[in-house]
């Protein structure tokens, strides 16, 4: 958007006339310093005078400095008043708190969270019915994907999970804002965006199970595999894009990444490569207020939109539980990287509603009542609210959709239970193209290690017998 640039502007003109007004005043002040040099003498000589007696009596000027420093404080810590100004400024400066309302004229939004069409003056989508009902069905499946997984993991079958449960608009609306000639560089949450692009959900599943390590080929979908790295995949992206403009394709490349990960160093050095050499690469950030237990203000003092202005590329702050606003942000900003006109920045601002993985608390550090306010924003609640009202669906839509959650989640379970355990002895394998001294010694321990289980279970069979 234009806020980002608009917000420069006036401090640039501001320092301007404070510039010439110091100037006027420097030159107003000029003529009155050449005073008549008798006058002037005579004066500092009056002025010692009345000041000599003070050095027989050091109590009274003492006493003085007191007087002097309680009717003039402001000129005693004049370091402490700065601070506390910048401290001020910094503090209007700072996101608003979880759970607020963002200033209307920073967000852009179609959909409110009570389900009613609201118009953008730069951005505009007219989906058909058909295409409404869609985009509730992916949203649907893929939350009920995500729960299935949840569950598998707590029932042992999955290492680790990272829920994407209240960011489904913000995936569904960007994925399906993706041509197929487009590529994704993921982290490690965008399952709603993997089902845009076709992945089967159950090779996601797989990866976690650690029984592959991605289970997909990317370039099938061009959706690339997860990444764990937190914020490298950004680097990734900004060069394939280079790579591809260099080429001549007018496709464009998607990088995301949380609130988090804009911390990182490896997002800067993306965003820097990128302006410069004007890729044509959208980076999608959604910001979900909680860097696991660390929330965004604690990470920067402007919303996280406003950095793109400063690498020289626009930045825009999207409703990320709305999935009409961040389809029509997330295509615009694909057109303008298509087109030549390099890398834009999305924030995309959601809510994870779950935890940061299965292995996180985080009722240790949120309170119920944020969750409480952002559960009412929920994106797929105002989406169903808007097909009921304007009667763009039946009962038999949302029946049938439950089936087929059901058959997914039944799927899903089954192909997970069915997988092969991970060769525990893997782990060694495509380390070093020609062996390692400590790799070989490490394996063999560990067989040792693994084979006392068998020894345990065989000497516990022959005391039963």
């Amino acid at each position: 958007m234009t806020e980002s640039t608009a917000a420069r502007e006036p401090r640039r003109s501001s320092k301007r006339t404070s510039g010439s007004d110091g100037g006027s005043a420097a030159a107003t002040a000029a003529p009155e310093t050449p005073a008549a040099p008798a006058k002037k003498a005579a004066g500092k000589k009056t002025a010692a005078k009345k000041a000599a007696p003070a050095k027989t009596a050091p109590a009274k000027k003492t006493a003085a400095k007191k007087t002097a420093a309680k009717k003039a404080p402001a000129k005693r810590a004049p370091a402490k008043k700065a601070a506390e100004a910048a401290r001020s400024a910094g503090a209007a400066a700072r996101p608003l708190p979880h759970g607020s309302t963002v200033d209307a004229p920073e967000l852009v939004q179609l959909l409110t969270p009570e389900g009613e069409r609201v118009e953008h003056p730069d951005y505009a989508v007219d989906p058909s019915p058909e295409e409404l009902r869609a985009l509730y069905r992916d949203m649907v499946l893929t939350r009920r994907f995500d729960a299935e997984a949840v569950t598998l993991q707590r029932q042992g079958e999955l290492g680790l999970w990272p829920s994407l449960l209240g960011q489904e608009a913000a995936q569904v609306g960007s994925g399906r804002a993706t041509r197929e000639d487009d590529y994704v560089f993921p982290t490690y949450r965008e399952h709603g965006v993997a089902w845009c692009r076709g992945v089967d959900p159950t090779l996601l599943l797989g990866m976690f199970r650690g029984v592959n390590n991605g289970g997909w080929d990317p370039n099938s979908n061009n959706f690339q595999l997860y990444t764990i790295v937190i914020g490298s995949q950004t680097l990734h992206a900004t060069g394939y894009a280079m790579g591809i403009a260099k080429d001549g394709a007018d496709s464009a490349v998607v990088a995301y990444f949380g609130d988090g990960a804009s911390s990182q160093g490896d997002v800067a050095e993306a965003f820097t490569f990128a302006a410069v050499y004007n890729a044509p690469v959208v980076f999608f950030c959604q910001n979900n207020q909680w860097a696991i237990s660390e929330p965004t203000e604690r990470q920067s003092r402007v919303p996280l939109y406003q950095r793109a202005a400063g690498y020289g590329f626009p930045g825009v702050r999207v409703d990320g539980n709305d999935v009409l606003a961040v389809l029509a942000v997330t295509r615009k900003a694909l057109e303008h990287a298509r087109s030549g006109q390099g890398p834009m920045l999305i924030e995309a601002y959601t809510y994870r509603m779950g935890a940061h993985t299965t292995s996180d608390d985080p009722t240790r550090y949120r309170r119920d009542d944020e969750r409480a306010a952002w559960e009412a924003k929920d994106p797929i609640l105002r989406l169903r609210t808007l097909l009921e009202r304007e009667h763009l669906a039946d009962e038999a839509f949302f029946a049938e959709l439950t089936e087929e959650s059901d058959a997914l989640a039944k799927r899903v379970r089954e192909a997970i239970r069915t997988m092969a355990d991970p060769d525990p002895m893997a782990m060694f394998e495509n380390i070093y193209a020609d062996g390692h001294a400590v790799v070989d010694e490490e394996r063999t321990q560990y067989a040792a290690y693994q084979a006392s289980f068998a020894d345990e279970a065989g000497a516990a069979a022959g005391k039963g017998h």
